[in-house]
């Protein structure tokens, strides 16, 4: 049940990693089990591990895909590995907070939703200019809270409708 953003040779990825775990839930708060949770990421510097990013000014980390996947268990749960990724640019070149994109599979859903996961301690939130673009009371739903404790740990729970649903993008 644990996704892995870097190949084998992890302790060669640049960065600061950090942890993401949640529960996968329908409005009833009844975990869904047996769903596919996907990421992608830039790396610590803000580069997207693609031929289709084409900025050369930053570095690629070759131990670093930038992709990951995991299945929820029987109580909804999934978790992820991975580094804090680097600002990107976004719309009109204005940089955007330090995200994930999430992408969630489950059976009863014809098309795959498309959310992110932003960090309750990452500089650049209140700037991002997609973040912007949801209503502030709903933004909540996209921040990941971090944990207290030793090891750099969030928590960010998929909600798929009802009254606490997860903000879901257009795509």
């Amino acid at each position: 049940m644990l996704g892995d953003t870097a190949r084998a040779s992890r302790r060669n990825v640049r960065g600061e990693r950090i942890e993401i775990a949640g529960c996968l839930r329908d409005a009833d708060d009844v975990p869904i089990s047996d769903a596919m949770i996907e990421i992608w990421q830039a790396n610590a510097d803000g580069r997207y591990p693609s031929l289709l990013d084409p900025r050369t000014d930053l570095p690629d980390d070759p131990a670093f895909v930038g992709f990951g996947r995991c299945a929820t268990d029987a109580q909804g749960r999934y978790a992820f590995r991975t580094i804090r990724p680097g600002r990107v640019p976004g719309p009109g070149d204005a940089l955007q907070a330090p995200h994930i994109a999430v992408g969630v599979l489950s059976r009863g859903m014809p098309k795959r939703l498309v959310t992110r996961i932003y960090f309750s301690d990452s500089v650049g939130n209140d700037e991002d200019p997609v973040l912007a673009l949801v209503p502030k009371d709903r933004r909540s739903t996209l921040i990941a809270q971090r944990k207290t404790g030793g090891n750099i740990e969030y928590r960010f729970d998929i909600v798929l409708n009802g009254e606490r649903e997860t903000v879901f993008f257009d795509c």
